[in-house]
């Protein structure tokens, strides 16, 4: 699989954000909130959302540099993302300070094996 993080990789229709947001699962690994739902038949990839809040970013430059840094993250560890259906995730960084690349990947990291271990007891 190549690391790469294409825009079929990001989730972008409105549809599909509402859906999210209202029918899905969520849980809390610092310093994200995540959501997830399982993805509709016609989407062929795993499709992810970032957000980072204006209120405790106030300057765009920064919000960037957290959103660069998650889908690198992302990127480098999608991988390890082991499930059988493509699923729909939301990425909300709740943290209110910027936290450092090393940070990030470890917790996405976490994130991706939570994912999978869920994904498993879905389908076991």
């Amino acid at each position: 699989m190549k690391n790469t993080f294409k825009k079929a990789e990001r989730l972008h229709k409105k549809k599909l954000i509402k859906e999210l947001f209202e029918k899905g699962s969520s849980f809390y690994l610092f310093p994200f909130k995540v959501i997830y739902t399982p993805a509709p038949a016609d989407i062929t990839n795993t499709q992810i959302l970032i957000s980072v809040p204006k209120r405790s970013f106030k300057k765009a430059v920064d919000r960037n540099k957290i959103k660069r840094r998650i889908r690198e993250a992302f990127r480098l560890n999608k991988q390890s993302l082991k499930i059988s259906d493509n699923i729909l995730i939301a990425y909300l960084y709740t943290a209110k300070e910027s936290l450092p690349f090393d940070k990030i990947e470890s917790q996405m990291v976490a994130i991706l094996k939570k994912l999978s271990k869920i994904d498993e007891i879905y389908q076991g």
